[in-house]
């Protein structure tokens, strides 16, 4: 098991003494090592990004505890020597992450956590220029990364993730900001990595249309509380997802819409318009 949630309960505190808000409330929820491409979503305020900062330890539970790998997170505010480590195996790439970005060059950036977490020089260098190569970005590596397009810059951002090859990678909004192009090029990445090297990756988004094309299992938070933990394809077949303030997904829409006016049988496991099109070929 990667990461284990047991009974966890996150609280912020409010203004007054004794007064806190609930942002988690009895979690229980396991994510494997290996295979996974999970997709947490749910309304704005349900949780979902304190969920996610519980996983490599920037957040401590209130109650329950957390455990990631080997490693116990409680609701202690002591020191923890195993931070480092825990997040060496769990990387976090936040929204806007070119928004971190600081070193002259870009295969500095990109070097500087991997320097961070013990690699050599040359094993950090020989990693950038490999992630380099992956995100197809190698022609900037002595560039400064303030002179690149934001499409770039979060590439770069991503690379410095990449770069230390954490064994489970956390996604927070990963396409925001980004036009539909640039998002699709960034998911596509992910994704294949995914497949390459079974990596399992956890992913915050409110795009519905990513979560049905690249979703192996979506995670719903809806008020504080787990309310669904299953397969994409069940989540739309009924109205759980629309009491969960979700939207269908377009190519979703568009199967009811052929089905209800053109008289078709289509079932939900198609996951894109190329799918869609293809099966409608065969039908036809």
């Amino acid at each position: 098991m990667g990461i284990s949630f047991q009974e966890v309960s996150h609280y912020y505190p409010g203004v007054k003494k004794k007064q806190y808000t609930i942002a988690l409330d009895n979690i229980n929820l396991d994510i494997n090592e290996k295979d996974e491409f999970i997709a947490i979503v749910g309304k704005t305020g349900s949780g979902k990004s304190t969920l996610m900062q519980h996983m490599n330890a920037l957040m401590l539970p209130s109650k329950g505890n957390v455990k990631v790998f080997d490693n116990v997170i409680t609701p202690k505010k002591n020191k923890n020597p195993k931070l480092k480590k825990i997040r060496k195996r769990v990387g976090f790439v936040f929204q806007f992450p070119e928004y971190q970005l600081f070193e002259e060059t870009v295969i500095k950036d990109i070097m500087f956590a991997p320097l961070n977490f013990g690699f050599s020089k040359e094993d950090a260098k020989k990693n950038a220029i490999k992630t380099l190569k992956l995100l197809h970005i190698e022609k900037l590596a002595n560039k400064s990364p303030f002179n690149l397009s934001g499409g770039q810059m979060r590439k770069v951002a991503i690379a410095g993730i990449l770069s230390y090859s954490p064994d489970i990678i956390l996604l927070d909004e990963p396409t925001r900001g980004l036009d539909p192009k640039g998002g699709e090029e960034i998911m596509e990445i992910f994704y294949n990595l995914h497949k390459e090297t079974h990596k399992t990756f956890v992913m915050i988004t409110h795009d519905m249309d990513i979560v049905y094309k690249y979703a192996t299992r979506v995670v719903v938070l809806n008020d504080t509380k787990i309310t669904y933990d299953g397969n994409s394809e069940d989540l739309f077949k009924d109205d759980t997802y629309k009491n969960n303030h979700l939207a269908k997904p377009e190519v979703l829409k568009l199967v009811d819409y052929l089905n209800e006016k053109c008289g078709y049988n289509l079932d939900y496991s198609t996951h894109t318009l190329e799918e869609l099109l293809e099966k409608l070929k065969e039908v036809a």
